[in-house]
């Protein structure tokens, strides 16, 4: 099972891959780092608490169609995780 930490790296990793104002699908950090869909779908709630953490550090921004999230509001309904003003890579 990954851990917090493995999560966090693989988010900030994959959005480091694509530019600056593009985003991605909790949903695909979750499939990078579980094999069958059984596992992704049992990580997503972890997922969105590391992205949650993330988001209240200024990191990542997490959004709902046009709409900016309250990182407590984020429990239901699809959204979206995108580069914040504090973003960086972890080590």
């Amino acid at each position: 099972m990954p851990t917090n930490r493995d999560i966090e790296n693989c988010l900030l990793e994959l959005l480091s891959r694509r530019a600056e104002s593009s985003s991605i699908c909790p949903s695909d950090v979750a499939r990078t780092l579980a094999e069958d869909e059984a596992a992704w779908r049992a990580l997503m709630p972890s997922v969105r608490r590391v992205a949650a953490s993330l988001a209240r550090e200024g990191c990542i921004v997490i959004t709902q169609g046009d709409v900016t999230l309250d990182p407590s509001s984020i429990d239901q309904g699809p959204i979206r995780l995108q580069r914040g003003e504090k973003f960086r890579i972890s080590k």
